[in-house]
C-alpha cells in the first residue's frame, strides 16, 4: 500500500476542506419543521431585507408537509433560542439567528425578523451549499459528522480518498489539536467510538452519502485512515424546498404539477410564463363548460397544447 507524506496529506485535506460557517458549526440538530422555516427563510433572502413572511401553506404546497401552529411555534422558539458561536483571532462573538418572530392571527402565516449580525451567515449558506448539502449536515448532531460529511463530499464520484490520509492530519482538520499541539482521543479506541463511529453512524442515516473507514499500522500503532464514501443507494425522493429557486417560482411549478404535468415539463412551462398558463387553464375550463371542448385528460391536453407552441419537446 502506498502511503501519503505529510505534505500530500495537507493537499488532500486541509487546503480543500471548505469551513462551516457558525450555523453548519454547531452542535445542534434540526428537525423537519425547523428546516422548512430555514429553508423558507433562504429561499426569499434579500440583501436589503430582514423580516420574511412565512405561509404554512405555502411549506405543504411546496413540501408535502403540514405543519400546525403548536409546531411552527415550538420550531421557532428553539431556533430563536439557540446561540452560535464566531470565534476570531481577536474576538468571540454570541449571535441568535431570530429578532423576532410575529404571529398573524388567522392567517395562517408569521414574520421572522432575522437578526442583523446572522443576515451574513444565511447569505453563505445560501451561496457556499446545495440545499440537500444543507438539509444533510444539519441533520447531523455531531460536529465531526458534519465536518467529515462536507470533507467526504468532494470525493463521492471518486468513491474514496485518492489515498490514506495520517490520522494526526485528519485530527487537525476536525479541531482535536490544539494550538500547542496537544491531541485529544489520543487513543484509537476513543477515536473510533467518539468520532468516527458517530460520525459514520450519523452520516449514513441523515445524509445522502455513504460513508465509511479503515485504518491501517506503521510498526504497532495506528497512523493512517483511508475514507470511502459514495452516493447512497437508500434515497427517498422527497419534495424539498429548494432555496436556490425563488419561492414564487416553485410555487407555481407544485401548481402545475398538480394537474399530473411532471416536474420537468413544468418547470419549462413556467419559464414560458405562469400568467399564460393561468389564463391557458382558465380558457380550457371556460369552453369546456360551454361544451365547446371535451377534455378527459388534463395533463394530456396540457402536455399536448404546449408541445404544439414549441414549449415543451414532442
Amino acid at each position: 500500500m502506498e502511503l501519503l507524506t505529510i505534505e500530500e496529506a495537507e493537499v488532500l485535506g486541509e487546503k480543500h476542506y471548505k469551513q462551516h460557517n457558525a450555523i453548519t458549526s454547531g452542535r445542534y440538530d434540526f428537525t423537519a419543521c425547523q428546516l422548512d422555516i430555514l429553508f423558507m427563510i433562504l429561499s426569499s433572502l434579500e440583501e436589503d431585507k430582514l423580516t420574511y413572511t412565512i405561509r404554512a401553506k405555502d411549506i405543504e404546497l411546496l413540501t408535502g408537509r403540514e405543519w400546525n401552529y403548536q409546531q411552527l411555534r415550538k420550531s421557532t422558539e428553539d431556533i430563536g433560542s439557540r446561540m452560535f458561536e464566531i470565534e476570531k483571532a481577536d474576538s468571540y462573538k454570541q449571535i441568535w439567528l431570530f429578532q423576532s418572530v410575529e404571529y398573524l392571527i388567522g392567517k395562517g402565516a408569521f414574520e421572522v425578523m432575522i437578526s442583523e449580525p446572522a443576515k451574513p451567515l444565511f447569505f453563505e449558506l445560501k451561496n457556499n451549499f446545495t440545499h440537500f448539502q444543507l438539509r444533510s449536515v444539519l441533520g447531523c448532531t455531531s460536529s465531526y459528522a458534519k465536518r467529515l460529511y462536507m470533507l467526504a463530499c468532494q470525493w463521492r464520484t471518486i468513491g474514496k480518498f485518492p489515498k490514506p490520509i495520517p490520522i494526526i492530519e485528519l485530527k487537525k482538520m476536525l479541531g482535536l489539536v490544539d494550538k500547542r499541539g496537544k491531541e485529544q482521543y489520543t487513543q484509537i479506541g476513543q477515536l473510533k467510538e467518539k468520532v468516527l463511529d458517530v460520525a459514520k453512524r450519523q452520516i449514513n442515516q441523515h445524509t445522502d452519502i455513504s460513508f465509511d473507514y479503515e485504518l491501517y499500522k506503521r510498526g504497532r500503532s495506528y497512523e493512517y485512515i483511508q475514507i470511502y464514501v459514495s452516493l447512497s443507494k437508500d434515497q427517498s425522493k422527497q419534495l424539498e424546498i429548494d432555496y436556490k429557486i425563488p419561492v414564487n417560482d416553485q410555487k407555481n411549478i407544485r401548481t402545475i404539477m398538480a394537474y399530473g404535468i411532471s416536474e420537468e415539463y413544468a418547470e419549462l412551462i413556467v419559464k414560458n410564463g405562469f400568467d399564460e398558463f393561468i389564463k391557458f387553464v382558465d380558457k380550457v375550463n371556460e369552453r369546456a363548460k360551454k361544451g365547446e371542448i371535451n377534455v378527459e385528460n388534463a395533463a394530456a391536453y396540457i402536455i399536448g397544447t404546449y408541445q404544439k407552441k414549441g414549449v415543451l419537446p414532442r
